[in-house]
Order: C-alpha cells, then sequence, then structure tokens
C-alpha cells in the first residue's frame, strides 16, 4: 500500500447546498450506512426526487432485507476522487430512512431508481435533515518541481 503523501497549499472547502445537489444528480450510485445489529454500508443505485415540497434520495430493494427493517437515522454519501491530481469531492446527506407507496401519486414513474439487480421491489427514500459536501483542492502545481505537473 502506498504512503500518504501531505499536500503543502492543498484546500478543503464547503460545498452550498444547491451544489450539493447539483451533485447529487450527477450520479446514480452511492453508499448509504445504516446500524442494524451493527453498522453497516452498502452501496444501492438511487434517484433525487425534487419536487415542490421536499427533496428526497429513493431508493429500490430487497422485502426483508437489512435497509428494508432499519427504518431509523441513515447517512447516505456519494464522492469523486481524482487521486493523480489529490483532489476530490464528497456529499453527505443525513437523513431517515421511510418506506414509499410506489403507486402513490405516480411515483413509480417519475422516480424510478431504476436499480441493477432484479427483485427490488421495497420502496425507500432518504427524508434528508441535513445536505452537506467538501471538496479537496489541490495546491496549484508548480509544474517543473512537482510530480502532478507531469500527469
Amino acid at each position: 500500500m502506498g504512503k500518504a503523501v501531505e499536500m503543502p497549499g492543498a484546500e478543503l472547502q464547503e460545498i452550498g447546498y444547491e451544489e450539493c445537489l447539483a451533485l447529487l444528480r450527477t450520479r446514480s450510485v452511492g453508499r448509504i450506512a445504516v446500524v442494524d445489529d451493527g453498522p453497516i454500508v452498502v452501496p444501492v443505485s438511487y434517484r433525487l426526487v425534487e419536487t415542490s415540497g421536499p427533496t428526497w434520495i429513493a431508493l429500490r430493494t430487497r422485502p426483508g432485507n437489512v435497509l428494508d427493517r432499519v427504518h431509523a437515522k441513515v447517512a447516505f454519501e456519494i464522492d469523486d476522487v481524482d487521486v493523480s491530481h489529490g483532489e476530490g469531492w464528497s456529499v453527505l446527506v443525513q437523513g431517515t430512512l421511510l418506506g414509499v407507496d410506489a403507486d402513490a401519486a405516480e411515483f413509480r414513474e417519475r422516480f424510478d431508481p431504476q436499480p441493477w439487480l432484479a427483485d427490488r421491489d421495497r420502496w425507500l427514500v432518504i427524508e434528508p435533515f441535513a445536505v452537506t459536501g467538501r471538496r479537496l483542492r489541490a495546491a496549484d502545481a508548480q509544474w517543473e518541481l512537482e510530480r502532478r505537473g507531469y500527469l
């Protein structure tokens, strides 16, 4: 495993709410963290549900699995990392995981997250109470001295 390299001049920036939503719109797979018998993090396909009212994250799962059993506070994350340039971003959604009737108000047709696996017939939404993001920006490379200048 490679040794961590400190990046002098790198900067951690907060991402605002609207940009977090914009980033959530660009992806279809994220990770959800729940506590069942212990903490568990699983990848899920999702869709951002934006209406004139609340904003949710919709996902589908197998009936009876760990996500279907946990209706409590959860964390959901998406991110992107550019290892060669030492940059990246992360969006974290904290919220409550709730069951939803997919046939109510045309929810199924409008907000289907289209899971990659079959038998995902249990519909859930995350109702956010916090949406935050961070971006790590590398310092400007000194091209003649930095290895990143040649990548």
